[in-house]
């Protein structure tokens, strides 16, 4: 099992994820589409990276802004797991 961040190391890390916050509980991020269906593009490319990764955000949608959240529900809280799926998030957030 993926093993829990501690706050210090989410902090270090949240370092290098722009726009993520949060706590060990879990981490999210806005994105501000150009419009809803160009959200609607993003949220299916980040489903394909999610089910690549079998890890899986948390998703909101409402009109233009897409919240991805993520944490590790088997383990409790933030993993590397997780701050994997951010950085590929960013990646195709960057692209749209």
């Amino acid at each position: 099992m993926a093993e829990v961040l501690s706050a210090e190391a989410l902090a270090d890390a949240l370092v290098g994820l722009r726009e993520w916050s949060g706590d060990p509980n879990g981490i999210a991020r806005e994105v501000v589409a150009p419009s809803f269906l160009d959200g609607i593009r993003l949220v299916d490319a980040v489903a394909l990276a999610a089910e690549e990764a079998d890890h899986h955000p948390d998703i909101d949608i409402r009109w233009r802004t897409v919240t991805f959240r993520l944490a590790t529900h088997s383990a409790g809280g933030v993993t590397g797991k997780d701050l994997a799926l951010a950085r590929r998030i960013d990646e195709i957030a960057d692209r749209a």
